[in-house]
């Protein structure tokens, strides 16, 4: 049985256009040092910069503005540490979402632990930043503001402008992390003013080991990994050149696949899930808010189901989904992005994220509104738990 892939948002599959860009560069032809000065060692400085100029022309940014980074994760850290090691002393606190990816939220306790202040921004039910309760957390003491464009486990989309001025309105600086923004939306760093953003190659059919954190010219930036001047002394160590030039690739194609009708599809395809799931199954209600989100993220509690329960069914089934982030998976915790959003803990254990792109069509959506009803019954059934009345329910309420 074909496997219905719904869990773009933890990773894509390579491309094949990308594949065959990286594969002269994958130690057949091409290989080389890009910080060698002979001609192998020019020919890879040359690959590795064409891909950062296909990086920042998805993002709107200039080439020399994008330090590549190994994982979306790492573009986090370096961006928060980096930032306030270089902040004046005057500023020593960092500003967060209660949402934020875990790589986001941890890096900042850590950077709490070590005597800079921390102020996590709670959320409303549907996950969204309210501008106005970031500005009570703003102060002259603050060095950096961040917060996600769009939330890895229910595809919540944050008003990142108006975040942004309210950042720079007490002088602090702002970083996005956009890793599941960009290469699925229209980013542009300069509409929205931003300082720093994270991406990651592989959320938009690039390989996995290649990331950028774009850096303004005007932001001073401490190193996390110290040695050598790569990167414009910004990351030490030699590149890693066939996954930088897949990034490149990736970069380019999504960057032409946003001028088309795909995004509109996969959107419609989610939509129809999304109102599929809540209306064939009873307790159903959709995580997140239902207007401000990517309609490709579908996040559902199931009430009276255990999450991971319904995972593994679906699995058997040929269906691939989650319950979560996939950073979060060996959490035993429930997720902490639905409980912040006001979801009781064992209403956050039953929640699954369907995620959709480039692969899916119709006939995948109908076969998981086949299967999830039966799945859910048989769940339910096991656990003793009485399925509840039926009716679509959105964020948590009625």
């Amino acid at each position: 049985m074909r496997e219905v892939y719904a869990d773009h948002a933890a990773t894509t599959p390579l491309a094949p256009e990308v594949l065959e860009a990286m594969l002269p560069y994958l130690g057949r032809d091409r290989f080389g040092n890009a910080s060698s000065v002979h001609r192998r060692g020019e020919a890879a400085r040359e690959a590795v910069e064409r891909a950062r100029a296909q990086a920042a022309e998805l993002i709107g940014a200039l080439p020399e503005e994008i330090v590549f980074t190994a994982t979306g994760s790492e573009a986090n850290n370096l961006a928060l540490k980096g930032v306030l090691g270089s902040a004046p002393p005057g500023r020593r606190r960092v500003v967060v979402s209660a949402i934020e990816h875990p790589s986001v939220l941890e890096t900042a306790r850590h950077l709490e632990q070590r005597g800079f202040g921390l102020t996590v921004v709670p959320v409303t039910p549907g996950g969204l930043v309210d501008p106005q309760r970031l500005a009570l957390a703003m102060g002259q003491d603050v060095a950096l503001v961040s917060v996600q464009w769009v939330n890895n486990e229910v595809g919540t989309v944050q008003p990142v402008r108006a975040i942004a001025e309210r950042a720079h309105a007490c002088g602090a600086r702002f970083h996005c992390d956009a890793v599941q923004a960009a290469g699925k939306l229209a980013v542009d760093v300069d509409d929205v003013d931003l300082d720093l953003l994270s991406l990651a190659g592989h959320k938009f059919h690039g390989p996995p080991g290649a990331a950028a954190l774009y850096v303004r010219r005007r932001v001073r930036l401490v190193p996390l990994v110290h040695g050598g001047h790569q990167e414009r002394s910004r990351r030490a160590g030699t590149e890693n050149l066939p996954a930088i030039v897949g990034l490149g690739a990736a970069a380019e194609r999504a960057l032409a696949k946003l001028g088309t009708a795909e995004p509109e599809r996969i959107a419609r395809l989610g939509a129809r899930l999304a109102h599929g799931l809540c209306a064939a199954v009873a307790g159903a209600r959709l995580n997140g808010d239902p207007v401000a989100r990517v309609s490709s993220v579908v996040n559902v509690c199931f009430e009276g189901a255990d999450g991971e329960a319904v995972l593994h069914e679906l699995d058997r089934e040929g269906i691939t989904v989650s319950t979560g982030s996939a950073c979060s998976a060996a959490s035993p915790g429930p997720s902490h992005v639905l409980t912040a959003m006001g979801l009781r803990p064992e209403d956050a254990h039953a929640s699954v994220r369907f995620s959709l792109g480039e692969s899916n069509d119709e006939a995948e959506v109908d076969r998981i509104l086949r299967a999830v009803p039966g799945v859910l019954e048989r769940v339910r059934a096991l656990a003793g738990h009485q399925a509840p009345a039926p009716g679509m329910r959105r964020g948590g309420t009625e």
